[in-house]
């Protein structure tokens, strides 16, 4: 090649680069390529003109993107939209009935103290209310036993030592003046740690918050506290509420420590059924009161959507997320449930609706339905879900045959994943998603990434056969005062979740191995007073909740 001829070969180059320089788009700036390449994401196609004529709107729009992420949202924020449960033409109960409790009069101080880890609230607060116990004492019992066993079954992320005393202390004071608050008055108890808490850690189980200060209560325990109780502990959860892994390790099953308690509230479940608080404070967004509760043999209630504050509380998904009490029994869930149910004054998702409970209910006199075709397939808890309904039509229930909607919950699932990849969006931008335990295709991390593709459309779709669903579910509630499902068996778990319906979970035998296995009660939207009521009746008859894990 001559010079001339490599003079005019470098220019040549040098007129191509220019014309590409001044053609080519910004780095961050979309092309039709990338609309291509998005339009199979989200199972769309668009003629190369719509993809051409879209280009300045989705630049625009990227440009809104940026701007928002730069305005800072903390994880307490809630969106403006705000989850509807309430079915057309639903009436409330607006009639506040006396509570009545069961009769705890024959209460008496063990020979063996141990006894006591056992012991239910009611059982616990005659101890109390007849001075054969006091509050410090029993505060002093349980922080022995979460120290002696916490590190065992890793559930147990900060004791609140200091701060437990001083309301036992005080719990002791007043009920010395007579100045006696109720069955909670003294009670210790645990919260799983997604509830702040002033003066010490709220990590919400995963290592990017393991040292996170949030100086404020949550209502939660602010209700329970005004009640007279003492919190002890801030108890375990799977890192931002998925399973029972944490930081810190794997929270166990007291039933077999070789394996998990499930979550995500694990610390609560586990450290009731070891005996290592009276009661625990948990959440559920999709099964985590459920599966804790069913793996460790307790008694959880996962209440109505919109009954329990969660000012406080980490935020997962705006509209599942759910408080309820994890207990040693039925009773225990309606003490706790009083305390901390009905509107804060800042939740604005919260409904003022009275709790009616009563221990004696007819089981005759009610209409219990029950999933006939989930409980007819053959899966674990087949054999003892079988006793169950035998037994339920021993105590005199004619159970009715009741078929869930016929709307397909598992694709309405991602709506979960779309209001957690929100909640979380900072931490997946930032990478420190790097830092969470768990980094396998089905944990958060993953989850979060991938929830960034939901298109808004899908996800207000979703909402609106979401609507459709709540209004099918109440033409079925319409037949029956309660029903009964297998806890892990068919649709119903999400779907409850999704419409906001209530469920007791409680212990109903054992498997082959030894480990608990459970039932659910699913009862009508705002009514835990008479689904409590009702897996009371069960559970009295079966007595499997008075069962605990040996070494404990």
């Amino acid at each position: 090649m001559n010079v001339v001829n490599k003079n005019g070969f470098f220019f040549l180059i040098t007129i191509v680069l220019f014309a590409w320089i001044i053609t080519s788009p910004d780095d961050d700036s979309i092309t039709t390529a990338d609309i291509a390449g998005a339009e199979k994401v989200i199972g769309l196609s668009f003629t190369g003109a719509e993809r051409d004529s879209m280009i300045d709107a989705l630049n625009e729009q990227l440009g809104n993107y940026k701007a928002v992420r730069d305005f800072s949202l903390n994880n307490s924020v809630p969106p403006a939209v705000l989850f509807n449960p309430v079915p057309v033409g639903f009436k409330f109960e607006t009639k506040q009935n006396p509570l009545r409790f069961s009769d705890y009069s024959y209460v008496k101080m063990p020979d063996d103290l141990n006894e006591l880890a056992f012991y239910s609230i009611g059982e616990l607060a005659e101890l109390i209310r007849t001075k054969q116990i006091t509050s410090v004492e029993l505060t002093k019992f349980f922080l022995d036993r979460l120290k002696k066993y916490g590190p065992e079954l890793e559930c147990v992320v900060t004791l609140t030592e200091e701060r437990a005393m001083r309301s036992a202390k005080l719990a002791d004071e007043e009920i010395a003046k007579g100045n006696y608050k109720g069955l909670l008055h003294g009670i210790p108890f645990g919260v799983k740690d997604l509830l702040a808490t002033k003066d010490y850690k709220t990590t919400w189980g995963a290592m990017p918050y393991k040292d996170q200060m949030i100086e404020e209560d949550a209502e939660v325990i602010k209700k329970l506290e005004d009640a007279g109780a003492v919190l002890v502990a801030k108890l375990t959860m799977g890192a931002l509420a998925w399973g029972d892994v944490w930081f810190g390790g794997k929270t166990r099953n007291p039933w077999d420590v070789t394996k998990g308690s499930s979550g995500s509230s694990a610390g609560p479940a586990s450290a009731v059924s070891a005996g290592l608080v009276p009661f625990a404070i948990g959440t559920e967004t999709w099964g985590s009161i459920v599966s804790p509760s069913t793996v460790c043999g307790v008694t959880g209630l996962r209440p109505t959507y919109g009954r329990v504050s969660r000012t406080g509380a980490m935020a997962l998904s705006w509209s599942m997320d759910k408080i309820g009490p994890i207990c040693r029994n039925t009773e225990d869930l309606a003490i706790v449930f009083n305390a901390i149910y009905g509107p804060d004054g800042k939740d604005q998702t919260l409904y003022d609706v009275p709790f009616n409970y009563s221990p004696e209910v007819d089981l005759s006199k009610l209409r219990i339905g029950y999933l006939k075709d989930d409980f007819d397939k053959e899966y674990d808890f087949h054999t003892n879900d079988s006793l169950t309904l035998a037994k339920l039509r021993e105590l005199g229930a004619e159970l009715i045959p009741v078929k869930l909607p016929e709307i397909p919950v598992n694709d309405l699932a991602f709506i979960l994943s779309a209001e957690a990849g929100a909640a979380f969006d900072e931490l997946t931008r930032s990478n420190r998603d790097d830092l969470l335990v768990r980094q396998i295709k089905n944990a958060w991390p993953n989850v979060f990434r991938a929830s960034r593709f939901i298109p808004a459309v899908e996800y207000i779709n979703a909402n609106r056969i979401r609507d459709l669903l709540i209004q099918e579910m109440q033409k079925m509630m319409d037949t029956i005062d309660v029903y009964l499902a297998p806890s892990w068996e068919g649709d119903n778990l999400l779907l409850t979740n999704l419409t906001g319906h209530p469920c007791v979970v409680l212990p109903n035998g054992f498997s082959d191995e030894g480990t608990p296995t459970s039932i659910t009660f699913i009862g009508r939207l705002f009514d835990e007073g008479s689904l409590i009521a009702v897996a009371k009746s069960f559970q009295d008859a079966t007595g499997f909740h008075r069962k605990h894990p040996k070494g404990f």
